[in-house]
């Protein structure tokens, strides 16, 4: 498929997990892609292998998204979707998580999306273009010791509906996906913590571990969700608005007091 031929996309945390995969899904089907994140290095490994430009910055910083967006007109002739990727930290309890934890939870990723959100508007207007937010089945229900995550992709779904009944009479689109476990570097990492915490053999039994109950009995891959992430952002989704799409292998549709049986 080309679903993306003469289209521009922006992402941000592009330089590994979803936000890579997610690059190489949309440039493999003719789009354009302008990769974003806060290290050089891994967003021009990702530019490299598919063909996009690597554009290291904050996406937090308006005059940052507003240069992206100034690259894709002058280089591309505009933008056509916009995927806010960029996200993390937060973990610990409400006792737990210091006003520093909390602010950096904010930035990460509520204001990213937010600000490259702004950015982007009167180009996808032009365009009729879409947004996705990659949020997390952590904006569905609460796990534990993640009070600033769980808050924050709670968020990001309000700021999806906002953005799709605003803007929708001038023709764009804004939908949120929400993960469940994914094998990225940083689910890697937490796999890691786990196996410290229970004494496991291995990262491969701690992801068995924490998909023991889910129906499919396994993480996704990058590629898996950046599929569903292709299809939100192309004209096979051009009636979905404010819509929620859950890649989680079926996570959360467990009733959970009914595991004992």
């Amino acid at each position: 498929m080309k679903r993306f031929d003469g289209k521009t996309a922006i992402i941000t945390g592009a330089g590994t997990g979803i936000g890579a995969a997610t690059a190489c899904r949309i440039a493999k089907e003719g789009g354009s892609v302008i990769l974003t994140g806060r290290r050089a290095e891994p967003i021009e490994a990702v530019a490299a292998r598919c063909g996009g430009i690597a554009i290291a910055g904050d996406a937090t910083s308006s005059d940052h998204m507003d240069h992206l967006v100034t690259i894709a007109c002058e280089k591309f002739g505009g933008l056509d979707v916009m995927i806010c990727n960029a996200g993390g930290f937060g973990f610990g309890t409400l006792s737990d998580i210091t006003d520093e934890d909390w602010a950096k939870a904010v930035q990460a990723n509520l204001n990213t999306a937010m600000v490259a959100s702004r950015s982007v508007m009167p180009a996808l207007i032009k365009r009729r273009g879409n947004l996705l937010m990659m949020a997390s089945i952590a904006a569905l229900a609460a796990g534990p010791e993640a009070c600033g995550y769980v808050t924050m992709k709670h968020g990001l779904l309000g700021l999806t509906r906002s953005i799709a009944r605003d803007f929708g009479q001038q023709g764009v689109r804004c939908n949120a996906i929400c993960p469940g476990w994914v094998r990225t570097e940083m689910a890697d990492a937490e796999m890691e913590e786990l196996v410290e915490r229970k004494n496991l053999a291995s990262v491969e039994e701690a992801y068995a571990l924490v998909t023991r109950d889910v129906p499919l009995g396994r993480p996704a891959t990058g590629d898996e969700v950046a599929s569903a992430v292709a299809f939100l952002c192309s004209d096979d989704a051009s009636m979905i608005t404010g819509a929620t799409l859950t890649v989680d292998g079926g996570a959360t549709i467990v009733d959970v007091p009914t595991l004992a049986f």
